[in-house]
Parts: structure tokens; C-alpha cells; sequence
């Protein structure tokens, strides 16, 4: 995706500092701008214009505000940048917790709007990245589990070895065009229903 052509979303209440970040994305070259001035009902207007970054302003943000749009930060899992006149140590790690890209105090200048777009969107994309890459891992984790245990199940129900239990999952699933871990899932699941019941 060239960076160009972004569909970017500004949030701002003030109309004179939007304009400020808007002059600042055209001048870097973004021409899908879309300005927001009334917070009122922002979910649905983000879900209706599906843009690739938002860029919030607020100017004086006072707790509820912050979030807010810390809420709305977490629900959209889009970059986001934020500008604010003024923070604390809680609001900037409840922005970081809260998945914002670039959380920036004090810095609302055109010069600097296309830089902290840059940066918020290579951010969010390492991230992402992160967090996939997390979740395969945590995948192949639970599938070495149910592998071993329907191992385990074989081992004991038919007296084999850990290695001639792998080599007969192995087989089953290149038979039926299945993956290990699938095949293992179907037998630990088999394995429950027909052990012996609590009850006796």
C-alpha cells in the first residue's frame, strides 16, 4: 500500500487546529482526508468511512475524554496518532495499554503531522506483526500439547512407543490429507467421550 494514498481520519473539535493537521497531510501528499468535528457518535462514523489512520486532536482532554478515545483506540485496531496540549504519566501509559501509535504532547505543528503519521503507522504495523506472530506460536504451543497427549493415548491404549505413536499420527493424518495436530484434536476428543465415566 503506498502511504499516499491513506484514507486518514482527523477527529479534532477545534476547527482551527484540524485545518492545522489536515494542511499538513495534504502538503504530504494525502489527498483522502476527512475531517470529524463532533466526536458524537464516532464508532459508527469510523465504521462508515473505514479509514486506514486516525489522527485525534484534543486539545485540552480531561480524563473522561482521554478515555474515551483510549476505549475507541482499542475497539477500531487501526493506527492512531493523538495530539494533546497536555498529559501525565497515567494518561501516556494508558495510551501506550491502549494500542496508540503516537501519543503526542505539546507537538501539533504542519511540519510535523506527516512524520507522526509515519511513525504511528510503521508502529501499528510492528505490532501487529508481533501479535501475529505471538499467536502462531501460541497456536503450535497447544497443538505440541494435544500431540503429546494424543501420543500418550496411543502409547497406553495400544502399548507403543513415543516414536512408533508419532510415526502412526503421522501416517494417519498423511492418509487422510489432514494435519497432525487435527488428527490428534479427533483423538484426544475420542479418547474423552469413550474413557470411563465420572460417575462410575
Amino acid at each position: 500500500m503506498v502511504r499516499s494514498s491513506l484514507a486518514v481520519l482527523v477527529i479534532d473539535e477545534n476547527r482551527i487546529r484540524a485545518a492545522i493537521i489536515e494542511a499538513g497531510l495534504r502538503e504530504a501528499g494525502h489527498e483522502r482526508v476527512t475531517v470529524v468535528h463532533d466526536v458524537t457518535g464516532i464508532a459508527r462514523r469510523i465504521a462508515e468511512i473505514e479509514p486506514d489512520v486516525i489522527v485525534i486532536d484534543l486539545e485540552n482532554p480531561n480524563r473522561d475524554m482521554l478515555e474515551n478515545m483510549f476505549q475507541l483506540s482499542r475497539a477500531v485496531k487501526r493506527p492512531i496518532a493523538m495530539f494533546v496540549d497536555r498529559s501525565d504519566q497515567a494518561s501516556i501509559e494508558a495510551a501506550v495499554d491502549a494500542g496508540v501509535s503516537a501519543y503526542v504532547v505539546d507537538g501539533l505543528r504542519q511540519e510535523r503531522v506527516k512524520p507522526i503519521l509515519d511513525m504511528a503507522v510503521s508502529r501499528f504495523n510492528a505490532f501487529s506483526r508481533m501479535a501475529r506472530e505471538l499467536e502462531e506460536v501460541r497456536g503450535e504451543l497447544e497443538n505440541r500439547k494435544v500431540i503429546d497427549r494424543a501420543k500418550g493415548i496411543l502409547m497406553k491404549s495400544r502399548g507403543l512407543t513415543e516414536e512408533a505413536a508419532y510415526t502412526l499420527l503421522r501416517k494417519t493424518a498423511m492418509n487422510q490429507n489432514r494435519k497432525i495436530s487435527d488428527i490428534a484434536h479427533s483423538l484426544v476428543t475420542a479418547a474423552g467421550l469413550l474413557g470411563p465415566s465420572e460417575d462410575e
